[in-house]
């Protein structure tokens, strides 16, 4: 083979010279990656993992002590940081999620960034977020938004410390290096109402007449937990099994509540055995709200009760089960997937997903 190099005399090269001259100039051949490339299906990084409430709340409780919350934009997040992604505080490739402490009587100082957030409360009581001069109250259970580019700060006045989970785009809006981040002038931003956007629409479908939804994000900023159960009673009741699920949604357009992630709440019942095996792209992340049971992901078998976090990786055969009457919380990236055509789901066979249990290494929950 000859080859003829800037400022170089035709040469005869072998293969391996070639190939050396490529990666001199910054170049690869197809040929040698196409298979990690194009692979006959998707070939995640992130891993089937679990963080154990056992664990994370004691330290969750001990950054309140330790750790003071002031203006640069810090908040206390401990972030559930995947490990088959080399160290980025990452939960999956396309989500960031964390749990977030607020003591008694704090405030966490105003800030707005790029990438979209939703708050799943965990536990506590008496705080409010207050979204772009929304105060929108806090509870167990309940979902909060503060969507891209939206003045938030939280506000404890109760008595008592609150813990509830961050999930974010973070990693999507980092890969697509479009992360903006500006702290508000002054430590909170004025208050023009309390829970406003509730007053102005309701995840039944109704809304204010003439109202319109941003492009980016659902007009309705907070999703009450009492909401959300009730309607799981009703969809049980009309459909039976022992797995229900709705998605939180835009009430004036059906889309999902952000442009960039997705969210919905599972019921599961005991009784019923695992549930079928089901596998899909993108990642989701899970909160179990209450209740025990478990979750076999790509064959390993998660045990959980309240208050753990579990990921599940693309294109993972999940299947769940419930030892008691339980809640799970998913945030989802499938509003991406499906915006790019990508999205894609199937059922398997009944617990294709083969169970093996689950041992984590050590330090891992």
């Amino acid at each position: 083979m000859s080859i003829q190099l800037e400022g170089v005399d035709t040469v005869e090269v072998g293969y391996d010279e070639f190939c050396g001259a490529l990666a001199a100039r910054d170049l690869q051949a197809l040929w040698s990656i196409r298979k990690r490339l194009l692979s006959p299906a998707p070939v995640p990084l992130t891993l089937p993992w679990m963080w154990k409430w056992s664990t994370i709340y004691p330290l969750a409780q001990r950054a309140g002590e330790i750790i003071t919350i002031d203006r640069g934009g810090d908040r206390r997040v401990l972030a559930f940081a995947n490990p088959g992604l080399s160290g980025l505080p990452y939960t999956s490739t396309t989500l960031w999620g964390a749990i977030q402490y607020l003591g008694p009587g704090e405030t966490a100082p105003a800030h707005r960034h790029t990438p979209a957030a939703v708050r799943f409360v965990m536990v506590g009581e008496g705080v409010y977020t207050t979204v772009d001069g929304d105060a929108c109250t806090m509870e167990a259970g309940d979902l909060v938004l503060t969507p891209n580019w939206t003045w938030h700060d939280h506000n404890s006045t109760g008595e008592s410390s609150m813990v509830w989970f961050d999930g974010l785009d973070l990693p999507i809006v980092a890969a697509l290096e479009s992360v903006f981040f500006e702290n508000y002038p002054d430590e909170i931003q004025p208050i023009e109402g309390h829970d406003l956007s509730e007053q102005l629409f309701s995840a039944s479908g109704l809304a204010a007449a003439g109202a319109k939804s941003p492009a980016s994000h659902s007009p309705l900023l907070r999703y009450p937990y009492g909401d959300t159960d009730r309607a799981l009673e009703a969809l049980h009741e009309r459909e039976g099994g022992h797995l229900v699920e709705l998605d939180y949604l835009n009430p004036l357009t059906g889309a999902a509540v952000t442009a960039t992630v997705g969210a919905s709440m599972l019921r599961l019942y005991p009784g019923g055995g695992r549930s079928p095996s089901k596998r899909k792209t993108g990642s989701s992340v899970y909160v179990v709200f209450r209740g025990r049971g478990q979750s076999v992901i790509a064959g390993q078998r998660f045990e959980w009760s309240p208050g753990d976090v579990f990921v599940t990786p693309s294109w993972a055969p999940v299947d769940h089960e419930a030892y008691e009457t339980a809640d799970l919380f998913c945030l989802t990236d499938a509003p991406v997937q499906r915006a790019l055509a990508l999205y894609r789901e199937e059922i398997l066979p009944e617990n294709q997903a083969v169970e093996s249990t689950f041992t984590p290494r050590e330090g891992s929950q």
